[in-house]
């Protein structure tokens, strides 16, 4: 019996300190909405973006964030200097090169503009329309993101 107890708190305890965020492509978005409607969450960052680099290690390690996000919205995580092209909204978005080898994905842009200029990191909350509905750009702590999360299912 105690070792029938070890094993099940084992196994308990592995499948949700392992848990991952799923995330979802652009391209699988349309498919996704037919089956079930829900609200888009996208993290525009880059690979030289300390904040970026520190949500990803913090605000999308905590394990309520990430069942938040699997559970109610549909997540992507876009790379804003993303070199292959994106489908979405049946429009086809590229990356458009600054010099050598920098450049700036034209989805992030979109999605990421706020008042003329792109910080990062971003995130971009759309409605099932692929409507921009919210954008927030700096780092948010697993505290302020799980408020925001709570707001956004209202």
């Amino acid at each position: 019996m105690k070792k029938l107890f070890l094993l099940i708190f084992f196994f308990g305890i592995t499948s949700t300190g392992f848990c991952q965020i799923k995330s979802r492509s652009f391209e699988e978005i349309d498919s996704l909405q037919q089956i079930q409607k829900r609200k888009i969450i996208v993290f525009i960052h880059t690979d030289w973006c300390q904040f970026c680099q520190r949500m990803k290690v913090t605000t999308f390690k905590n394990q309520e964030i990430i069942q938040k996000l699997n559970s109610e919205f549909y997540f992507i995580d876009l790379n804003a200097e993303e070199k292959r092209n994106i489908r979405f909204n049946n429009q086809i978005f590229k990356f458009q090169p600054t010099g050598t080898n920098v450049g700036v994905h034209e989805l992030a842009l979109q999605l990421g503009t706020n008042n003329n200029q792109i910080v990062y990191p971003v995130l971009c909350v759309m409605n099932e329309k692929n409507e921009i509905i919210f954008q927030y750009s700096n780092y948010l702590s697993p505290k302020d993101f799980k408020i925001l999360l709570e707001k956004l299912e209202e």
